[in-house]
């Protein structure tokens, strides 16, 4: 099937790093795995951070022009060179699809979406306009990919259930298995580089380095290691961002700060370490959760929206409740001092990952619920 891409958020070719066009770019590659046509259809981003009304009515405004623009090059074409189905990544009030729903109208065809939200509590905020195009949006498709059981009962009140399909975060798991498998070697080349002790316990973390819930993370995360001052372990954090001074000065001199590295580093560093630990302060999610347990490094995350979709409490890693923080460093404690209950965790994680979250399971749902359309 040829399918039409977008993701008015961040497209997957965006130049900024980020979990969410690491999304983008994975759903794109499970569809191509499903033997289907993929192409990006615009890079037309439609996000609005501050609130602002004017901006949204214009951004809304150039959609439609864009929208009408691209249906008709369509139309212009031969049967055989049109898309025949849409897919949007990732619509919420802030950045609603202005394209997909009259560009499928146009075209006759389906109009899919995946991890769309729905918060009635915008209706009559700042974002009043992106919320209600965003419903409409949703309203409108044939069906609603939700990676979150968080969102689903949200997406309940606009859509029957029977259009809604749980497709939890996926990737592809063989970087990481490869790189789990160097795992001496890569944990001796990091020790060298960073002079860092590779018989005490390493925790690590990749995130980047913003205001809001980032920030908010690392700074749970800085108390949770104030609280362990008689462990003996090292945290190496993978990131940067605009406010990487300020991360640094929350922590000691137990952390190496790596900076922003790419997936195959990311892999490497991993699985180089013995637990990974983030309090996923409004986390979705959390790719980077995801990607540490392909690599078989168990989690302790808070059981916050779609985190539970990612890590499974008892099996991959610990969970606490959202807002502990005591529980959140008891947690993190418990899995340093157990070398054992660490390495059960992290076998397990492996073998999920790769069974049930890899980029051919999902490739296979997908397709399974796309040709039912």
């Amino acid at each position: 099937m040829r399918i039409a891409y977008y993701a008015p958020l961040k497209s997957p070719t965006h130049g900024t790093p980020s979990g969410d066009r690491r999304v983008a770019g994975l759903l794109m590659d499970a569809l191509a795995a499903a033997g289907h046509q993929v192409q990006l259809a615009s890079t037309f981003r439609t996000y609005d951070g501050d609130g602002d009304a004017a901006r949204q009515r214009a951004l809304a405004a150039q959609g439609e022009t864009l929208a009408a623009q691209l249906a008709d090059g369509w139309r212009a074409r031969a049967a055989t060179a049109r898309p025949e189905l849409w897919f949007t990544y990732h619509l919420y009030y802030k950045a609603p699809d202005y394209l997909g729903p009259a560009i499928s109208e146009a075209l006759g065809i389906p109009y899919v979406v995946a991890e769309a939200s729905y918060a009635p509590k915008r209706a009559h905020g700042s974002w009043a306009l992106g919320h209600e195009a965003t419903a409409a949006a949703i309203r409108k498709a044939s069906l609603v990919i939700s990676p979150s059981r968080d969102d689903i009962g949200g997406l309940r009140q606009l859509v029957d259930e029977k259009r809604i399909l749980h497709l939890p975060p996926f990737l592809d798991s063989a970087p990481y298995a490869a790189a789990r498998a160097e795992r001496l070697r890569l944990r001796a080349e990091l020790a060298a580089q960073h002079a860092l002790d590779a018989a005490v316990p390493w925790i690590a973390v990749v995130a980047m380095m913003r205001s809001g819930d980032k920030l908010a993370s690392y700074r749970v995360l800085a108390a949770a290691l104030a609280q362990l001052s008689d462990v003996d372990c090292r945290l190496l954090v993978a990131g940067d961002g605009p406010m990487r001074a300020e991360v640094e000065k929350l922590f000691d001199r137990r952390v190496a700060f790596l900076g922003a590295l790419g997936q195959r580093r990311i892999a490497e560093l991993l699985a180089s370490c013995d637990l990974y630990a983030w309090p996923a302060v409004n986390e979705a999610y959390g790719m980077a959760l995801l990607e540490a347990q392909a690599a078989g490094v168990p989690v302790v995350a808070a059981a916050t929206r779609g985190v539970p979709d990612i890590v499974l409490d008892g099996r991959t890693g610990s969970l606490v409740p959202y807002g502990d923080e005591d529980a959140f460093a008891a947690a993190v404690r418990a899995l340093l001092v157990d070398a054992g209950r660490r390495a059960a965790l992290g076998r397990e994680a492996a073998r999920h990952v790769a069974e049930e979250r890899s980029l051919a399971a999902a490739g296979a749902r997908l397709q399974a619920a796309l040709a039912a359309l």
